[in-house]
């Protein structure tokens, strides 16, 4: 049997607010509008995930609402500022055969490139930027048997791909 990732950075966050603490700041309007698009991608695309695993942060939890796709959502604080490991733990436990996580750099972009066989030809996987998200497929018959190095990259998009915008590096 195949498990199917979803891996998510959340969307870009807002700097100028006035949120009490890191955990608070919401996205910005770039970010919403990133969110929205990579939802839509996601169901354009059939890649509609059967659980979804956030951090607890603001921007984590807007990010999947604005995404859209409709899977029951379990919000973890062990999943914010995460370290690699960590999102391996988490995911580990997970339940359901293609999951989306959405978490923080720079816990998430370590952890990409930790858990596939070979990263993607893609200029902008290094830094993983706000709203990159990688599918990968793993040859398990359950989240608790995963290893790392075993995933096989089946996309890899950033949001300013799907808004027509120019990449810069």
């Amino acid at each position: 049997m195949t498990r199917t990732l979803i891996l998510t950075r959340h969307a870009k966050s807002s700097w100028g607010t006035s949120a009490p603490s890191d955990h608070a700041r919401p996205l910005n309007k770039r970010g919403r509008k990133s969110a929205e698009a990579l939802g839509q991608w996601l169901r354009e695309s059939n890649r509609i995930p059967d659980q979804i695993l956030s951090s607890s942060s603001q921007r984590t939890r807007e990010t999947q609402e604005l995404m859209s796709v409709n899977a029951p959502a379990v919000f973890i604080e062990r999943l914010y500022h995460a370290s690699s490991e960590m999102i391996f733990q988490v995911l580990r436990e997970a339940e359901y055969p293609t999951v989306q996580l959405i978490s923080h750099n720079p816990g998430i972009a370590a952890f990409a490139h930790a858990i596939v066989t070979s990263p993607p030809e893609h200029r902008r996987f290094d830094d993983y930027p706000t709203g990159a998200t990688l599918i990968a497929e793993f040859d398990i018959d359950n989240w608790s048997d995963l290893a790392w190095s075993s995933g096989t990259v089946v996309d890899f998009i950033v949001p300013r791909e799907l808004l027509n915008e120019e990449i810069q590096v």
